[in-house]
């Protein structure tokens, strides 16, 4: 039998933690240590694994983005920073480029890792590391300057600028909110200029951060969740023509309406199966407790009544059936109805301890604008909506022609948003391309007007063991 080819990007994932893990062993152990001669039996393995498939291995890093062998790697959220480290050593010494030569031997790792860890001395750190480089034990891996090395393309700049932002968004809200948990302060001016961030990189490059919202992690859906809603919901603020004063208020008041949940057992926001009513009586307390949290949080200058009122209402519903309940009559904020809207939607298409089957975006979608008992405001809705189109970037299509392929980009024809654009990502048969096909939907085959492909149905990722963020970002 034949050996199976090659899954860059899972390879190449295992390659960058492999490099990762040698590097801060060798800073905190001996080489002759255990756990150091470990790493580095890992790290041979996998590069032998490439070297032996292609007849070498080429590693290139050009600002956050790595290359293996012209393969791109598309990071997710859990190792981005892990990786930046590495791309870090890399680029203190002005590598742009390592080149793995076929009879690469074991011993050459520890030399040539340790040389990354000396910081360099001169102003030319990479024509230092070079001179120091010739007398090591080392013949099969060389290095090349970043001088040398193809910049990305503007749009894909864009898309790690945004993945950066949401990164460091997703850290923000996780020690914010175990801050609340654990009763000490919040670094509340940290908070606001993750807001800012976020804001400006709507204003900047929309798509990209729209992109990013697909990078959801189960084991992080609380915070990824709060930065989610934090974006859709600066999304749909920017469609409603609010200033960037007013999106940066309608922001921090989404990224914290849920921080009343840090006053919640965590047993019952964790529990994977339905709960009591009791346990239920209990979750519906967070949005008093979010208003009454904010209320006493220090670091802005004036109480943040919007806010309060935001982690207040946004479960009110429109026609005030939801919680907490009323006596008398009441208009919900404006601001709160937008937070309602981006906190829907990106639940019902997130897996929660409590939903392992996620909705398809277009069926949430659907369903909070056509279904009056959602309590949704419709004009909302549909303001979210074109912004994210029919099929929402993230979406798995099943196309006419059979091909699967993944919603990358919403039509910018508002009279097309039900045809965007797609990366195809399997042949009819349902064997994975090893490039994904950039088709756009919007376009007419010129011979006989009509649509090359169209979508026929939406799916779910999980049943066909896809992440579609691997195909995005």
């Amino acid at each position: 039998m034949g050996r199976a080819p090659l899954n860059y990007q899972e390879e190449g994932r295992k390659v960058l933690t492999a490099f990762y893990s040698v590097l801060n062993a060798l800073r905190l152990y001996p080489l002759e240590n255990d756990t150091v001669q470990q790493a580095l039996d890992e790290l041979h393995v996998l590069i032998r694994r490439i070297v032996d498939a292609d007849g070498g291995a080429e590693l290139r890093v050009v600002g956050d983005f790595f290359f293996l062998n012209e393969t791109r790697l598309r990071l997710d959220l859990s190792n981005f920073a892990t990786f930046g480290s590495f791309a870090r050593a890399l680029q203190d010494h002005g590598i742009g480029a390592v080149d793995v030569l076929p009879d690469v031997e074991r011993s050459e790792w520890a030399p040539f890792l340790s040389m990354l860890l000396h910081q360099p001395r001169t102003d030319d750190p990479y024509s230092e590391f070079v001179d120091r480089f010739a007398g090591a034990p080392v013949e099969h891996i060389d290095v090349r300057p970043e001088r040398d090395v193809q910049e990305p393309e503007q749009d894909e700049a864009a898309l790690t600028a945004a993945k950066r932002t949401y990164a460091q968004s997703v850290q923000v809200a996780r020690d914010a909110l175990g801050d609340v948990r654990l009763g000490k302060a919040v670094n509340v001016r940290k908070v606001k200029r993750t807001v800012q961030g976020i804001v400006d990189q709507v204003l900047s490059n929309e798509s990209s951060m729209v992109t990013m919202t697909t990078l959801r992690d189960f084991d992080e859906y609380t915070f990824t969740h709060c930065v989610n809603v934090c974006i859709f919901s600066v999304i749909i603020g920017q469609r409603l023509g609010l200033d960037k004063l007013q999106l940066y208020d309608l922001g921090l008041g989404a990224l914290f309406h849920d921080i009343g949940k840090q006053r919640v057992d965590v047993d019952i926001i964790n529990k994977p199966g339905g709960l009591t009513d009791e346990e239920w009586v209990q979750l519906k307390q967070h949005t008093t407790e979010g208003l009454l949290v904010l209320f006493t949080l220090h670091g802005f200058t004036d109480a943040p009544y919007r806010q309060m009122l935001m982690a207040y209402e946004h479960h009110m519903k429109i026609d005030l059936t939801g919680y907490p309940t009323n006596n008398r009559p009441r208009e919900i904020s404006l601001f709160s109805r937008i937070v309602a809207v981006a906190d829907a939607f990106d639940a019902g298409t997130s897996i929660r301890s409590y939903q392992y089957q996620p909705w398809p975006p277009d069926v949430v979608l659907r369903e909070m604008r056509d279904n009056p008992k959602r309590g949704f405001d419709t004009l909302l809705v549909k303001a979210l909506i074109t912004a994210t189109g029919v099929y929402p970037v993230g979406t798995l299509a099943i196309l006419d022609t059979h091909e699967l392929a993944v919603v990358s980009e919403v039509s910018k024809n508002p009279e097309l948003l039900h045809r965007p654009k797609v990366r195809v990502i399997s042949d009819p048969r349902g064997v994975p391309l090893a490039t994904p096909l950039t088709v756009d939907l919007s376009q007419d085959d010129p011979a006989t007007g009509r649509p090359v492909r169209t979508i026929i149905k939406t799916t779910d990722p999980q049943k066909y063991g896809i992440r579609v963020s691997d195909y995005l970002t």
